[in-house]
């Protein structure tokens, strides 16, 4: 590893949903001395831990002996966006660094991973008066107006947010209405990320239909879990409609414990959405990030193929000066 002031070497997991992003990291962090930062939008909230893929950690912070850092950092109440993100995981990362151990970024939050190299812009801080009166525009008259007011006004953005995700949905026009500029203007002009980073990206790249079935097992194992923390949290401890419940399967589960689905249809639903959303990354970091394809197989395969690519990698790099 090299000195803080240089150019840091550091690896980044990413993928589709179920790829097995989080076995993979594991694996190099115990073989490399690394520690491991998550980068998944999802796993930042405390107490949605069924349907988010959480490894367990113990008191130390520690899964499996490896140190998983920016889980459980924020409230699901709180809105935490990629600039948020960006700042917290490059503290982190430099934490890591100063300790002489190696930094790997896992996650599938294409946004996220982005805005850690710089990226993206600092967007304007969020104005909670903006954020409710948007939020109440969308329980009262519908995500679908709220996406076609933004399809007005910043028809990238709408192209690229769907209705469903009403988390980026509002922060877009809460952009606009604090800036009066385009997020999606915002996206296109990359920030100083404060250190210039070296890294190996690897993507995990199943077969589609491959894909689909470890998808579909995995939501069928999540959703009893996942239909009970929305029974302990929604509405004793919060309304349901926070930031940390847009994740995939919470709004299903909200909805089948309002009776608006049954829980089998809300099940498939969230089979589904999770589904287009793998899709969506498999599309993100094939075209977003210059990746080396890692063969999606059994955890020891796809870990001999990773080292093979990580140890030259990071061989490349001069000693670590204290």
């Amino acid at each position: 590893m090299e000195k803080i002031g240089a150019a840091a070497k550091i690896i980044c997991v990413v993928g589709p949903t179920a790829s097995g992003k989080t076995e993979l990291a594991l694996a190099l962090a115990r073989e490399l001395n690394g520690e491991i930062l998550s980068a998944d939008s999802r796993q930042i909230y405390r107490h949605l831990d069924a349907g988010t893929a959480k490894p367990e950690l113990d008191e130390a912070g520690r899964a499996h002996g490896v140190a998983y850092r920016l889980l459980n950092i924020a409230d699901p109440s709180e809105p935490f966006d990629a600039g948020r993100f960006a700042e917290a995981a490059r503290e982190t990362a430099d934490d890591v660094l100063r300790r002489r151990k190696l930094p790997l970024l896992a996650g599938g939050t294409g946004l996220y991973v982005k805005a850690f190299f710089g990226g993206l812009s600092p967007l304007p801080r969020g104005d909670a008066a903006v954020r409710r009166r948007l939020e109440e525009l969308a329980r009262g008259k519908g995500r679908a107006f709220l996406h076609a007011r933004l399809a007005e006004r910043d028809p990238e953005a709408a192209a690229k947010i769907p209705a469903s995700n009403i988390q980026r949905l509002v922060r877009a026009l809460e952009v606009l209405e604090i800036s009066g500029r385009p997020i999606s203007e915002l996206w296109g002009k990359p920030a100083d990320a404060g250190r210039r980073w070296e890294p190996l990206f690897l993507r995990i790249d199943w077969p589609a239909e491959t894909l689909r079935r470890r998808i579909d097992d995995r939501c069928r194992a999540m959703w009893p879990g996942i239909l009970r923390e929305v029974r302990d949290l929604a509405p004793a401890r919060y309304a349901g409609t926070e930031p940390g419940f847009q994740s995939l399967g919470y709004g299903e589960a909200l909805a089948a414990e309002r009776g608006e689905v049954s829980p089998e249809e809300g099940l498939e639903l969230f089979i589904k959405r999770t589904a287009a959303y793998a899709k969506r990354q498999r599309t993100w970091f094939r075209h977003q990030e210059a990746c080396v394809s890692i063969a999606g197989a059994s955890a020891d395969e796809m870990a001999r193929q990773a080292l093979s690519l990580a140890r030259p990698f990071l061989a490349s790099s001069e000693p670590a000066i204290p």
